[in-house]
């Protein structure tokens, strides 16, 4: 899952958090309102949560703050390191990905920000049908991520990339697997849980899955 993409995230590791506070021009948007979209996230899960591609520790923080406990699974090195200094013995921060991953414990949430498009369709389906075999009932998958009503929305946006010479970003949308909200919609329901999505900027949106 995704390991075509842990070169990316070791290079941009050490940088990754003065991208996310908008001093790149090209990713201002995708990361607009990033604080609030982490804190929403986090206010919107409960019990245990399982974070998956939790970079240098970002959204970490915000469950913490709000007195979760977390166990979370990244699969680059440099992020690790980071991570694991920004919050010590305060997490759990383990190798990992959305599909491999140990964990044996009663879990409640489950959560990500900006980290599930580097799965494939397919590999959403099978993330998705794992967690909701973990999942208590009742239990809730929280990702705030990059997606697109339609198949037409996301040409769009990659066509504006470009018009606007934003090329490592029109790059970075065709490259990755970006997907849309009614694909999303149809594999949660298949797995039985009802879903809601809030759009949180021009790129992003959170996702809300509660498993019934």
């Amino acid at each position: 899952m995704g390991k075509e993409f842990i070169e990316l995230f070791e290079e941009w590791a050490d940088h990754y958090d003065e991208t996310v506070t908008g001093h790149d021009l090209e990713y201002k948007e995708v990361f607009r309102h990033y604080e609030a979209i982490l804190a929403e996230v986090a206010k919107r899960t409960f019990g245990h949560v399982i974070e998956f591609g939790p970079g240098t520790g970002n959204l970490t923080e915000e469950l913490l703050k709000r007195g979760r406990t977390v166990t979370a699974f990244e699969p680059s090195p440099a992020m690790r390191k980071l991570a694991q200094e920004k919050i010590g013995n305060r997490a759990e921060i383990k190798e990992g990905d959305f599909l491999s991953f140990e964990f044996k414990k009663s879990v409640q949430s489950i959560v990500s920000s900006y980290a599930f498009h580097h799965l494939t369709d397919k590999e959403k389906a099978e993330a998705i049908a794992a967690y909701g075999n973990i999942l208590e009932l009742g239990g809730k998958i929280v990702f705030a991520d990059t997606m697109y009503q339609s198949v037409e929305a996301y040409k769009q946006a990659i066509k504006d990339a470009s018009e606007k010479g934003f090329h490592n970003l029109a790059e970075d949308l065709e490259r990755e697997y970006y997907t849309t909200i009614p694909i999303l919609k149809e594999m949660l329901e298949e797995n039985h849980f009802t879903v809601s999505f809030e759009k949180m900027n021009d790129f992003v949106w959170i996702m809300e899955a509660l498993k019934k």
